[in-house]
């Protein structure tokens, strides 16, 4: 599958791609009118930052709990129950509750999002031949990009026009759109894996997952590095309140522009050897931060950065080729649900910090951590890489996949 055309003919594609699409929207607008709205409420960085990306934080209980449900539910089901709990959720948020109703709403969405990576993302690998997924994530990735472009953007408009409250209903009504996109567009189908979904069900896959070398390695690429750059995001509103908007869509454009190389341009053969390369330019720009540069060159600086968002394409690859179809759902939603966690971990991180300094020095405290980060996994990968290399045919014949060193079966 090479083509976007054969995407859009393959079935299902469409309708779990607007699903994917309209909560993008919702999710955007929602955040950034939240953000802004605690901000004003408590003049706090950190808190702000954590209402934008406290959601996350919740991804480790799902993780922990809940991720052997996303290939044993059936996927139409819970697809638009996730998006019914947000609508909801979103509304309840819309209404004057306190600040600690706010936070404990907020954690409660994060652990029913937990579900929605695995279950879509499962979904999506089980429509799509092999060889389409990275273009079909790659397709979803850009719009997400487009979506935040003009989410942020309209968000920003609906704030000032209608206030933070108005925004988020407007939000609740876009999940409730998501929701019934899911339930007439997609077909029910059975769950992908057996059994029933269980705490001791989810330790032990996650187990399995984990406790493979070169996977273990691909997860950790895939959620620390751009975890402490979306750390960087969650500063966008005390560093500039009046211009986030302007911050965010500019990253989402960058963001959008890296998805389109990696997933359209980029030959597979070439395509493993920018995954570092792309990390270390998510993280660079941001040592600019030091200097305090107006919004302007800001916008420039988070937008060339944002262009390095699209290693994940290229580590998400290899985490399919090093996992069992089966397990896709379950592999596919730790990924998600780690990134997130990360993300929200990195946010707290970033608010504390910009609490104790300024929102700019904070940023440039996290690109160097992920850069730092970046750098010691990829010498990680490649003394691993050395040791698995055979020597004189005694230990069996390896495959390269994206990089790194992995042996033809799963350990």
């Amino acid at each position: 599958m090479r083509s976007y055309q054969s995407l859009f003919r393959t079935p299902e594609f469409t309708p779990l791609f607007l699903t994917s699409l309209v909560k993008g929207a919702a999710q955007t607008m929602s955040g950034l009118a939240l953000g802004t709205l605690v901000y004003a409420a408590t003049d706090s960085p950190l808190l702000s930052a954590l209402s934008m990306f406290g959601p996350s934080l919740a991804q480790v209980l799902g993780a922990t709990t809940l991720l052997s449900a996303a290939d044993r539910l059936p996927p139409r089901a819970t697809i638009t129950g996730i998006a019914l709990a947000f609508a909801a959720g979103t509304a309840i948020l819309a209404t004057p509750v306190p600040l600690w109703a706010i936070f404990a709403l907020i954690l409660l969405l994060g652990l029913v999002a937990s579900l929605g990576g695995g279950v879509s993302w499962g979904l999506l690998n089980e429509i799509l031949p092999k060889n389409g997924y990275l273009l079909g994530r790659s397709v979803f990735n850009m719009a997400n990009g487009l979506t935040q472009i003009t989410g942020y953007a309209t968000g920003g408009v609906l704030v000032t026009l209608l206030s933070p409250r108005g925004t988020l209903l407007t939000a609740a009504t876009l999940y409730l759109a998501a929701a019934i996109t899911a339930r007439l567009g997609l077909t029910r189908r059975p769950p992908r894996a057996s059994g029933r979904p269980s705490v001791a069900e989810t330790w032990r896959t996650n187990a399995r997952l984990w406790s493979y070398a070169p996977r273990r390695n691909v997860y950790l690429l895939l959620w620390v590095p751009n975890g402490l750059i979306v750390g960087c995001e969650s500063l966008y509103v005390p560093y500039a309140p009046d211009h986030a908007g302007l911050l965010f869509a500019c990253a989402a454009l960058g963001m959008f522009v890296g998805d389109v190389t990696v997933g359209r341009f980029l030959p597979s053969r070439v395509r493993p050897r920018f995954g570092v390369p792309l990390l270390l330019l998510l993280a660079a720009p941001y040592l600019l931060f030091a200097l305090r540069p107006g919004v302007p060159v800001a916008a420039v600086v988070v937008a060339v950065a944002s262009v390095g968002f699209g290693a994940s394409l290229v580590q998400q690859e290899q985490l399919m080729a090093l996992t069992p179809p089966e397990l896709s759902g379950h592999a596919l939603g730790l990924h998600s649900a780690g990134m997130l966690t990360m993300q929200g971990v990195a946010a707290g991180l970033a608010g504390a910090v910009a609490q104790l300094t300024s929102a700019g020095a904070a940023m440039v405290v996290m690109a160097v951590a992920s850069i730092a980060v970046t750098v010691a996994l990829s010498v990680s990968v490649a003394g691993e890489r050395e040791e698995r290399r055979p020597s004189g045919g005694g230990h069996g014949e390896e495959r390269a996949v994206g990089g790194l060193g992995v042996a033809d079966v799963d350990g």
